[in-house]
């Protein structure tokens, strides 16, 4: 599996799921930050990476229909504090 963090995830998200042996970049690292969700959502589908966020625009179903992504994981802590969303992670 290959995963995409969004923005709004500490970067420590990355290096853990490469801990566990799976693929992760970053929305920084590809210098993506701050572009539209859609921009985003396109080029994590052409990428075929699962997108980790927090943000809740994406589980919008009708915008980004499941059938068409490898996956979108949004994350929706009680807490969005960097300790909590890293245990999430």
């Amino acid at each position: 599996m290959t995963f995409k963090i969004d923005e709004n995830l500490p970067w420590e998200a990355a290096s853990i799921l490469q801990q566990h042996g799976f693929e992760a970049d970053t929305v920084w690292g590809e210098s993506l930050s701050g572009v539209r969700d859609q921009v985003l959502a396109n080029r994590v589908r052409r990428e075929h990476k699962i997108l980790i966020t927090l943000d809740l625009d994406f589980s919008n179903i009708h915008a980004y229909p499941p059938a068409e992504y490898s996956g979108i994981i949004v994350l929706r802590p009680r807490v969005q504090d960097k300790a909590t969303v890293l245990r999430f992670v």
